[in-house]
């Protein structure tokens, strides 16, 4: 099988490498453009493009993968089936029409729940004890095709989505494989998805990781996860002694031990410097006060004397 290959991110990465150890032919790898990145605002190309620098293979960068040009470009491959993993473009039926297999794609999540640009983290801050892959035909709409095949994982209790990310990769290569040789066997089966129980995974934007404290303890410790390392759950720190607020993200919390609803103002810490919420209160486990690293809460606590009555307080829109 000539296999063309569209991605732009890592999650792909243990896919691209089982294909390009796998009997078929990688016969083209197309990517997202490099982008200006860190301090210096140098260009970084993508963790597609590196890796096939790395492997001496042929990465065409694409702005636009639909222009007549790249359409050339991608026919010029001869492929006969397309593999999309985290592409990041909305691509043409033009496109997908050049490979007589089809076109499919790999998706975080159990179709057809979380559909959607960010599935990982809405699967964690859904509360979601289990998640794994969807291998789907592409389609007009988003991530609404037929699926092909589905591997399932356990979301640990400590996982992050930065975790649940690696882990969603590293199973994805078996049933992306495994979907393949039924392609070329033509013994794939094309189920369509169950349209009373999709669930939606909108793209995330930093605001979105503002922490709303009139919320349950539960709710927000799922958020704290999902949201790791980006855009990460926020607040504001306010010492009762100082009135000195620091920015910080909390990256790891629980619900505190004996909890109870509890009066008083939202956010504010209790006695045992657990926060008090909407129900129950936060323990802190892993925060990061902005411009320091992540650290332990005790070490937090240590390094401003935190005590009971100081506040987190919550950030107003576009701050």
């Amino acid at each position: 099988m000539r296999i063309v290959y569209f991605g732009s991110s890592s999650f792909g990465i243990p896919s691209l490498r089982a294909l390009g150890e796998s009997g078929h032919d990688l016969v083209g790898i197309f990517t997202q453009p490099a982008r200006a990145a860190g301090r210096h605002k140098t260009p970084q190309p993508t963790p597609v493009a590196e890796w096939a620098k790395d492997n001496s293979i042929a990465c065409s960068e694409a702005e636009n993968i639909n222009t007549r040009q790249n359409l050339d470009a991608v026919a010029a491959c001869g492929g006969d089936l397309l593999v999309v993993i985290a592409f990041g473009q909305k691509i043409s039926r033009e496109v997908i029409d050049l490979h007589p297999k089809g076109a499919i794609n790999v998706h975080a999540s159990l179709l057809p729940k979380y559909r959607g640009a960010a599935p990982i983290n809405a699967a964690i801050m859904g509360g979601e004890t289990e998640t794994g892959v969807s291998i789907i035909t592409l389609a007009d709409r988003m991530d609404a095709g037929f699926v092909l095949g589905q591997a399932k994982m356990d979301i640990a209790p400590d996982d992050t989505a930065e975790s649940l990310h690696d882990k969603l990769a590293k199973l994805s290569p078996s049933v992306l494989m495994e979907t393949i040789a039924q392609i070329v066997a033509g013994t794939a089966v094309y189920s369509r998805q169950d349209e009373s129980l999709v669930t939606f995974a909108h793209k995330l934007k930093k605001s979105d990781g503002f922490i709303d404290w009139s919320r349950p303890a539960e709710k927000i410790a799922n958020m704290a996860r999902g949201l790791w390392p980006w855009p990460g759950a926020q607040t504001d720190y306010v010492s009762a002694k100082t009135s000195k607020c620091c920015r910080v993200t909390i990256a790891q919390a629980c619900v505190a031990p004996a909890a109870g609803s509890g009066g008083g103002r939202y956010g504010v810490f209790d006695e045992d410097l657990n926060v008090i919420c909407g129900k129950d209160r936060l323990s802190i486990l892993k925060i990061k006060p902005a411009g320091s690293a992540l650290m332990d809460f005790k070490d937090f606590v240590n390094g401003r004397t935190t005590s009971p009555g100081d506040l987190f307080m919550p950030i107003a829109e576009g701050k």
